[in-house]
């Protein structure tokens, strides 16, 4: 079995800040990408975060935190959108696998959240995705100059606070302290994470 479970949140959070800074400064270990490891991952997973983010390309979890196979449980939607299928998945991450933390990453320059603010005439199911960021972007100043950077930061906060709220198997593992979710935004310039908020 791996150590990697028995981290707590702010453990699970301190080394995927730590491999950030590695993947940063281009001082990367690469690690757990053995061929060995990989067979002992056949019997079984053991990743220590959860992390909920957007399906660009520019924006590979296992990358920018410089984390190795079995490491990361992740869930990839344009602008992170939710749907009862992507709240259950992490809910099994929550449930099944006992991670201690749950991270919602946006990153800038986000193409949902853009299309958005932009009111794009997008087609085919494309509208649906609109309409689920939307509510995110309420209190949001979209006229301002870093209207969009903003948007996207709201709707980060939006999806990881609408997570603690609205699945009852996550509230119950955060209210036996089992669970921390955090609200992430990355740099796609400088390569870095910020954590914008968290939740316990």
């Amino acid at each position: 079995m791996s150590d990697q479970i028995q981290l707590d949140s702010q453990q699970a959070l301190d080394r995927l800040l730590v491999g950030n800074r590695r993947y940063m400064t281009m001082r990367q270990v690469h690690p757990r990408q053995t061929v060995i490891h990989r067979q002992n991952l056949v019997e079984g997973q053991h990743p220590f975060a959860a992390i909920l983010s957007c399906s660009d390309s520019r924006v590979p979890s296992e990358l920018i935190f410089d984390q190795g196979l079995g490491d990361l449980f992740i869930v990839r939607t344009a602008g992170h959108a939710l749907n009862e299928v992507v709240i259950a998945s992490l809910e099994y991450a929550v449930f099944a696998l006992r991670v201690p933390l749950v991270m919602v990453l946006g990153h800038g320059q986000c193409g949902a959240v853009t299309a958005v603010v932009t009111a794009q005439d997008l087609p085919g199911y494309l509208p649906s995705l609109v309409s689920s960021l939307r509510p995110a972007l309420a209190s949001v100043n979209l006229a301002a100059a870093d209207g969009i950077d903003e948007a996207i930061r709201a709707n980060t906060r939006f999806t990881a606070k609408y997570l603690a709220t609205h699945s009852t198997v996550i509230q119950q593992a955060m209210d036996q302290a089992n669970l921390r979710i955090v609200a992430g935004y990355y740099d796609m310039s400088k390569g870095s994470v910020e954590v914008l908020s968290s939740t316990e």
